[in-house]
């Protein structure tokens, strides 16, 4: 597959636009990084996609690092480490220069202005539509590395886990290791 400037172009042209959609950060918008690289173009596969997600989560450093991993995945199908290393380049400049300077006048805005009422009633009608956003991410990894909705126990665990997070003070990491085990054991 060789790309041309016009494909380079929509590639961060594409990553530009989600970037001021991301709120609650970039990993909120990776259902559709997965329609548009997966689906439409086919700049990846199905296993490209979910892998560079589970490696930069579980690789210590921020969140937005499956961006990269995700256009070094697309420039490596592109034609080899340079443009790779150039998709790189393009995808995290996408993702993080609109996001990036649009969060940074909001809040000097916000702080300015923090006692008004519309400011307070921003930031709690932004609760909901991260929580949509992340389940939209969750269900979207979950099902395209071929985890049926049939599969009835890992969705059980997925809701229960979820409830026990929001509603006790069990720390994660217990939940991750019981997930885990479960796993290892065979029961998921």
């Amino acid at each position: 597959m060789s790309f041309t400037a016009a494909d380079w172009l929509a590639l961060f042209l594409h990553f530009f636009s989600l970037s001021l959609l991301s709120i609650g950060g970039a990993i909120t918008v990776a259902p559709d990084m997965h329609r548009y690289l997966v689906d439409q173009q086919h700049w990846l596969t199905d296993t490209q996609f979910t892998a560079s997600i589970a490696i930069a989560q579980a690789a210590p450093g921020p969140n937005v690092l499956f961006i990269a991993l995700l256009g070094w995945h697309v420039g490596l199908n592109a034609g080899g480490p340079w443009a790779a290393f150039g998709a790189v380049w393009l995808t995290m400049l996408g993702i993080l220069l609109p996001s990036t300077t649009l969060t940074y006048l909001a809040a000097q805005w916000g702080h300015r202005n923090r006692e008004l009422r519309v400011v307070r009633a921003f930031k709690q009608g932004l609760a909901p539509i991260v929580i949509a956003l992340l389940v939209a991410t969750g269900f979207i990894l979950a099902t395209s590395t071929g985890y049926a909705l049939s599969n009835w126990p890992l969705w059980l665990l997925a809701v229960v886990t979820t409830l026990l997070v929001w509603r006790t003070k069990i720390h994660m990491l217990w939940l991750l290791g019981a997930g885990a085990a479960l796993g290892a054991l065979g029961f998921l």
